[in-house]
């Protein structure tokens, strides 16, 4: 299988220092299944082509063969793998440009930052979905887009055309980019993967999709392909993709559901949904310790994801090659904010209402100091998903007596809402519609009236600074307010129930529009 890159940016021999590959020599890399040799078929100032083929050992493919490779009996050794773009060529791409995908040059450091007219060109591409799907995938990145079905067979037109097509972009894009678009959107477009995939994917969907993936309008269906519809690794994905940080991705699941294989069974789902949790919750531990898990293998720069960078902060960049600029996701942030605020306001028994998937419940429960945790949701898939995440089947006796899971709504009456210190709403009050408010405000503050509540809630006029964002942060918010709207709210809440409110930031605090979430920690006055 072939790929070739080629540009017309004078000196176009610049493309060398960019691919770290040198033009006048032939480089051959070894990879589980064959061998990836580069070389250049042309290298002048005015047009330079780098070519990318990849020959593979139809022995060494069978002992790495993926799931969703074909189930006839020769499949194994009768195949299109070796002639037809897939994911084993956007495995070989990530091994072979690593360090230009990262966006590096030591030789040339400006470089990567300059983008360069291209032309990338796929023979044989498989796209199941045909030339409109390369276009919707393709052309929001500012790519122009040629895709040509191939026939079955050119000797007989009468067998109609194939699943395959020659795919032409082009466009003036950073190299980075160009290269990490075709690493995450190859194997979209062939919708497979040719080895076992684990949670470690996420982590590379999001590092190669920083900056474009989450703001992409296909950005639902790029997660569902490149995971093979593995619904716990996909979920898990466009939860850290959602460009704001949500903590769920409610209107891609009906999709995630529709799409769903004859194959795929209830227990698979949990068998995925075990290993997202373990890599959110190794994730966790490293965003504890003022860092994020480390790279996979690949070298490829840890940016975040648009919108969690602008409306988080960053950490400082190392030195020398392995440099790498880290930032901390907005709902991480937030959780973060809030765990430390409960912390100091001495809480011992927390409700989470609202609970989502359970990533605060998680977080309550890894402190012993939270003797008490409930997580309540309107939500039964979000709780069932929450259970998972947790393990509940596995978890320790001792841990489990601590946590209590039901399903409710914050617009009734509910026993069960009353006696904990604290009660936390993280991001729920603007799914609520706002003649239903005063319902809510009654049965959390009138009716369960815990010491302590703590508010998060997004801040409108943060928006500005998301560049993909149009309207609300989230399809399901049936509003969004300023800071003085948040603050007046919370006055009266406060004065109409007998407590007192502090706004806090969380977030990077903007010093003009204010940061991403605004905060309203209330504490019931005794008195009342």
């Amino acid at each position: 299988m072939l790929l070739t890159i080629t540009t017309t940016a004078a000196p176009a021999t610049d493309l060398g220092f960019l691919l770290h590959k040198h033009p006048e020599r032939v480089q051959e890399f070894s990879q589980s299944f064959g061998t990836a040799t580069v070389f250049y078929p042309e290298a002048g100032e005015e047009r330079c082509t780098a070519a990318l083929l990849l020959e593979v050992d139809p022995i060494a493919l069978v002992r790495s063969r993926g799931r969703n490779s074909p189930d006839f009996s020769l499949s194994q050794y009768v195949n299109d793998r070796p002639y037809a773009a897939s994911s084993l060529l956007a495995v070989a791409l990530a091994d072979v440009f690593r360090t230009a995908r990262a966006g590096r040059c030591k030789a040339r450091p400006e470089l990567p930052g300059t983008p360069l007219p291209l032309e990338i060109r796929v023979p044989a591409l498989p796209c199941r979905g045909g030339p409109e799907l390369a276009r919707r995938l393709f052309e929001p990145l500012g790519w122009a887009v040629e895709a040509q079905t191939l026939p079955l067979d050119e000797g007989f037109p009468e067998w109609g055309e194939s699943r395959y097509v020659r795919l032409t972009l082009r466009g003036t894009l950073l190299l980075a980019d160009a290269l990490n678009h075709l690493y995450v959107l190859l194997p979209v477009l062939d919708d497979g993967k040719h080895y076992w995939m684990a949670s470690d994917e996420i982590d590379k969907l999001v590092r190669a999709g920083a900056g474009w993936l989450g703001g992409h309008p296909e950005r639902g269906l790029i997660a569902r392909r490149y995971f093979g519809r593995r619904w716990a690794l996909a979920r898990t994905a466009l939860t850290r993709l959602a460009e704001l940080g949500d903590e769920t991705e409610e209107e891609l699941e009906p999709a995630l559901a529709e799409e769903a294989p004859a194959g795929e069974t209830a227990s698979d789902e949990a068998a995925f949904a075990e290993a997202a949790a373990e890599a959110e919750a190794a994730a966790e531990a490293g965003a504890g310790a003022g860092a994020e898990a480390g790279a996979d293998g690949e070298g490829v720069s840890e940016s975040g994801v648009q919108g969690d960078v602008q409306g988080g902060v960053t950490e400082g960049e190392a030195e020398g090659a392995g440099a790498v600029r880290k930032a901390r996701p907005l709902n991480t942030l937030r959780r973060e904010a809030v765990l430390r605020k409960l912390e100091e306001l001495g809480a011992v028994s927390v409700i989470d209402l609202g609970c989502g998937q359970g990533e605060l419940v998680a977080a309550l429960l890894a402190r012993p100091r939270f003797a008490r945790v409930a997580g309540m949701d309107v939500s039964s898939l979000a709780l069932t998903i929450a259970a998972r995440k947790l393990r509940l089947d596995r978890m320790p006796d001792s841990k489990r007596a601590r946590l209590t899971l039901f399903q409710g709504a914050l617009t009734y009456t509910d026993k069960r809402l009353a006696g904990y210190d604290a009660a936390v709403l993280m991001e729920v009050v603007e799914h609520v519609d706002p003649p239903r408010l005063a319902a809510l405000e009654r049965v959390v503050f009138g009716r369960a009236r815990p010491n302590h509540v703590l508010v998060t809630t997004p801040n409108i006029e943060h928006n500005v600074r998301y560049e993909f964002l149009t309207g609300l942060r989230h399809p399901d918010h049936r509003f969004e307010w300023t800071r003085a709207e948040f603050a007046a709210w919370a006055g009266q809440v406060a004065a109409r129930y007998g407590y007192h409110v502090a706004v806090e930031p969380v977030g990077e605090d903007d010093p003009e529009v204010g940061p991403p979430t605004q905060m309203g920690v209330f504490t019931r006055d005794q008195r009342s």
